[in-house]
């Protein structure tokens, strides 16, 4: 097995003003590229990785995969003990602090990371200016005060339709009420939104918790969206009625995967990714060049007004809550549990087991398909409307790799048949293959 490369990314300084932890992990994306990761961990160090709460910590690292890295990293410290006792996970707390000495690097590691690290990079999170990533690749960094300039040069929408926050990154109570401080102010300051807005909570507990404490009212009093606890249009799960066909078109959001087509099947659709706070602030305004940091707003009465800095707590002050996590346990003896699905279902399937390995090797295998270019997930099994298949392995396979690009053509579910000399599309010509080896048996 082959061992990783290791990068580290040392954190100075701390995080101020509109930028947050997601802007980090924009920056790093746009220094290693989406392969610049590939078969590397990602350790981040340093006293400003210290001074960033845990939940930040995990938005870094939640995006880690858009870079290709195998796992991305923080040393456990007094942050991460914080959150595991405001969840009630005070056993976890107890277990990693007898061991807290093993659960991070070495001094002279951090002293010195050129030595002990094939690649170090080094953010002041001081001087780092709040970003945007897109559109079609989320490494294509941008920082918020040179979007004007390069929007214009490339021919970017500048009119934003949509501001997305929340889904499984950038849904933590921290990143809510930062964003919620800033569509108060818009309320306060009678400015109504210029893009339609939408939230996704992460989980029913952070749902719960931000609907006790009020944030999900503020948003709402902003005319905003509030979606259901789940990846909604992060993988184009949503009811997008304000466009149709494949009009050309700008949205922001705080997911980390921002390709064409993910969102809403549209190759035209301009996806940028940002901080929460940032995608509340453009879709406030409308404009995807928008700089909240020196750009002010008009407001109902006609006067100029300006967005102040985003506020956020790091933990709900009176804890987190939630009625029914919606989480059921499983039996502990689950041999008498029988499943019942329909065989005519088209959503689930029961799987049968494999046939065991022969210990022969395979010979005879044939090449499906030779992927062209940038290959991500989307191209491999795209989302959307193929979602309602994810419990149905026969059906979902009907997607598998047909929005890849064929390096022998350049199409898309176009590849030739090894067997007939036939062009056809890869599902098909994959269960075709699949067939012949039946016969052969």
């Amino acid at each position: 097995m082959k061992f990783p490369k290791l990068i580290g990314v040392k954190l100075t300084g701390q995080l101020n003003g509109w930028t947050a932890s997601k802007d980090v992990i924009l920056k790093v994306a746009g220094i290693l590229t989406v392969k610049g990761g590939t078969g590397a961990i990602i350790e981040y160090f340093g006293p400003g990785a210290k001074a960033m709460s845990c939940t930040g910590k995990g938005t870094i690292c939640n995006m880690g995969a858009e870079v290709g890295a195998t796992t991305s990293t923080f040393g456990y410290d007094d942050s991460m003990e914080r959150f595991l006792r405001a969840t009630n996970r005070d056993d976890v707390a107890d277990a990693a602090n007898e061991v807290r000495e093993y659960l991070t690097g070495d001094d002279e590691v951090y002293a010195n990371p050129e030595q002990y690290f094939d690649e170090v990079i080094e953010i002041d999170l001081s001087t780092l200016k709040p970003h945007l990533n897109g559109p079609f690749t989320p490494d294509l960094a941008t920082p918020i005060s040179e979007m004007s300039e390069k929007a214009q040069k490339n021919g970017w929408p500048i009119q934003v339709d949509w501001g997305l926050i929340g889904s499984c990154t950038n849904s933590s109570y921290e990143d809510l009420t930062r964003a919620a401080s800033i569509a108060k102010q818009a309320v306060d300051k009678n400015i109504k939104a210029k893009s339609d807005f939408g939230i996704n909570p992460g989980s029913e507990q952070i749902r719960y918790t931000a609907e006790r404490d009020g944030l999900l009212q503020i948003f709402e009093d902003l005319d905003a969206t509030i979606f259901t606890n789940a990846c909604g249009p992060c993988i184009g799960q949503w009811d997008r009625s304000d466009r149709k066909g494949e009009e050309k078109n700008t949205i922001v959001h705080s997911f980390n995967r921002n390709f064409s087509k993910r969102a809403d099947g549209n190759p035209n659709t301009h996806a940028f990714v940002g901080s929460p706070e940032m995608v509340a602030a453009i879709a406030i305004s409308g404009r995807l060049d928008f700089d909240p940091t020196r750009d002010k707003l008009i407001n109902e009465d006609g006067e100029e007004v300006m967005l102040e800095e985003p506020k956020g707590l790091e933990l709900p002050p009176k804890g987190f809550d939630v009625e029914d996590p919606g989480y059921v346990a499983p039996r502990k003896d689950g041999s008498s549990v029988e499943v019942k699905v329909a065989p005519t279902s088209e959503r689930l399937q029961l799987l049968t087991p494999f046939e065991p390995w022969d210990g022969k090797n395979i010979t005879g295998a044939k090449l499906l398909i030779k992927a062209h270019g940038k290959c991500t997930t989307d191209h491999i099994s795209m989302a959307g409307p193929w979602l309602r298949f994810r419990g149905h392995l026969d059906n979902i396979s009907n997607n598998c790799l047909i929005g890849a690009v064929n390096a022998f053509n350049m199409k898309t579910n176009f590849v030739k048949n090894q067997l007939t000399g036939e062009y056809g599309g890869v599902p098909d010509t994959q269960r075709e293959y699949k067939l012949q080896v039946f016969l052969q048996l």
